[in-house]
């Protein structure tokens, strides 16, 4: 699909068709979405479909994980005129934080991150 190409009709997740399957093995994941952000009509419709299951849901803040969740989640903070918590790899803040251990798409045992100082008790993120 062409990066300026919009269809006549935009079916609910017509922008899917803009990503591309991985090529390059097991070690990746198995999707890469960065054509889908290229896509301007693409990247709103996208949000918008992201957004739909929490209209007139009370939120405060968005948080996304790193990395594909920082777009996206930034993008949301912006439509929605919210905050943005990025929930990072280990080791990457140079503030107070609190750590998770989680397993990543290839298996591999990681850590992630937030700064202490963001959430508050009653926070809706």
């Amino acid at each position: 699909m062409d990066l300026c190409h919009v269809p006549a009709t935009r079916e609910k997740g017509w922008y899917l068709a803009l990503m591309a399957p991985n090529v390059k093995g097991p070690n990746y994941a198995w999707l890469d979405p960065s054509r889908l952000y290229c896509h301007p009509q693409g990247l709103q419709d996208c949000v918008a479909d992201l957004l739909q299951p929490f209209q007139g849901d009370p939120i405060d803040m968005v948080a996304g994980i790193d990395a594909m969740g920082f777009i996206l989640g930034a993008a949301t903070a912006t439509v929605l005129q919210k905050g943005f918590l990025a929930i990072r790899k280990a080791g990457h803040l140079c503030v107070q934080t609190v750590s998770q251990p989680y397993t990543d798409y290839s298996g591999r045992e990681k850590v992630m991150e937030v700064r202490t100082d963001a959430i508050s008790p009653g926070k809706m993120v």
